[in-house]
């Protein structure tokens, strides 16, 4: 075996990131992977043996353990086992999935929809499949990393404007007349700061150059709209949206992604598309409680209006002691703590104190804007969220960012 240099990059770049690791464990700075023993519900978890208030969770609504898609998934394995036997396209699709997308497309208010095995995947295939060199993808520059590596993929070229900037968008879209075809790509609600595309200007820029418009829903799902249909019914604009684009774990509490919209760009994602082609569906038990999902969102409307009565009062809380929460207007609460090292102070101190909460630090987010990413949903209560933002406060207050 040939041996490697020491200069060698990959060898380089591994010991970076263990050295990083080792100094963060040994100055008691390391809270990811944090084994979770028990989930009971979307607002508490028994963590490192502790219960603590669940303050990270992606379960919006606090659908996670609910009886009728827990019974759904059940069924589910029951009837068709654990696990599928091929890929889709050559090994047969079951009813159920074939169902699900029905269901999906029924909620998103399309012809059609087809699924995923993860939203990561969901967003590199669709991209990568309808554009390709001699076109372009204009994307937000707050984009989830699976936008952007699926805009790589695709060879086409790409261009980003300035966040939620609709005049930097169409200098770009201005620029790009010749291309042969034109996406505009972007998050609905940003993952990290938690705020909302203007998508009344964004839509009307795409119309004006026609350009194919899709969102990625991940975060908006069960969050915007009145009955949680998300975006477009959030500003009432039903069918500005071209690919609409979702995850399944989030709001959803199952796994997987799906692509939403007209049944002739569906059938083409079917048969072009390499994620659907050549990788496993999704499990029958996960396809069975994202089935039931959509149907416990509209039938229990109360969660979407105890989310977002949550997500206000976390929000006003933690302004109201002195904490900088960005833009958000959503779920997703940025706490913002500026270095790296105050973001592990208070996650260490929340955390002492039985709030689960999280760091983001750079490069996920740049130098001098590490935060903590604390998310509310609809289990929680109006005291969780008062007892939370208190012990926040403390811990503002304890390391001097208050």
């Amino acid at each position: 075996m040939k041996l490697r240099k020491k200069q060698d990059s990959i060898l380089l770049r591994i010991q970076a990131m263990a050295d990083r690791e080792k100094l963060l464990r040994e100055n008691n700075q390391y809270f990811y992977n944090q084994p979770v023993s028990e989930l009971r519900g979307a607002a508490c978890a028994l963590i490192n043996g502790r219960e603590m208030g669940m303050f990270a969770s992606y379960s919006y609504l606090g659908l996670v353990g609910h009886p009728r898609i827990n019974a759904a998934a059940q069924a589910a394995v029951e009837r068709y086992g654990t696990g599928t036997h091929g890929v889709r396209f050559l090994a047969g699709t079951l009813d159920l999935h074939q169902e699900l997308e029905e269901t999906i497309a029924d909620f998103k208010k399309t012809e059609a929809s087809v699924t995923y095995s993860s939203g990561y995947v969901t967003n590199l295939t669709a991209i990568s499949t309808l554009i390709q060199r001699g076109d372009i993808v204009i994307s937000d520059k707050l984009n989830h990393a699976s936008i952007v590596d699926g805009c790589r993929l695709s060879g086409a070229e790409f261009a980003r404007f300035h966040h939620n900037d609709m005049k930097d968008l169409e200098r770009l879209l201005k620029r790009s007349r010749s291309a042969k075809a034109k996406i505009v790509v972007a998050d609905a609600v940003f993952s990290m700061d938690g705020d909302i595309i203007d998508l009344p200007a964004l839509a009307a820029l795409c119309r004006k150059y026609n350009a194919w418009l899709m969102i990625d829903e991940a975060h908006s799902v069960g969050v915007l709209g009145k009955t949680g249909r998300g975006i477009e019914e959030h500003f009432g604009l039903e069918g500005a949206v071209d690919i609409k684009m979702g995850t399944l774990s989030k709001t959803i509490p199952a796994a997987g992604g799906y692509i939403a919209g007209k049944k002739d760009m569906i059938d083409y994602l079917r048969h072009a598309s390499r994620a659907y082609i050549f990788s496993a569906a999704l499990t029958p038990a996960q396809a069975g409680a994202a089935n039931e999902a959509f149907k416990v969102i509209l039938d229990e409307p109360w969660r979407v209006e105890k989310l977002c009565d949550n997500a206000s009062r976390f929000i006003r809380g933690l302004q109201q002691v002195g904490f900088e929460t960005m833009l958000t207007e959503t779920a997703i609460v940025p706490v913002l703590c500026g270095s790296d090292e105050n973001a592990f102070a208070m996650t260490r101190e929340a955390q002492n104190e039985d709030v689960f909460v999280l760091p983001v630090i750079s490069p996920a987010v740049p130098q001098g804007l590490a935060r903590l990413r604390a998310t509310v949903t609809a289990a929680h209560e109006s005291d969780d969220i008062d007892h939370a933002v208190k012990v926040l406060e403390r811990a503002g207050k304890k390391i001097g960012l208050l």
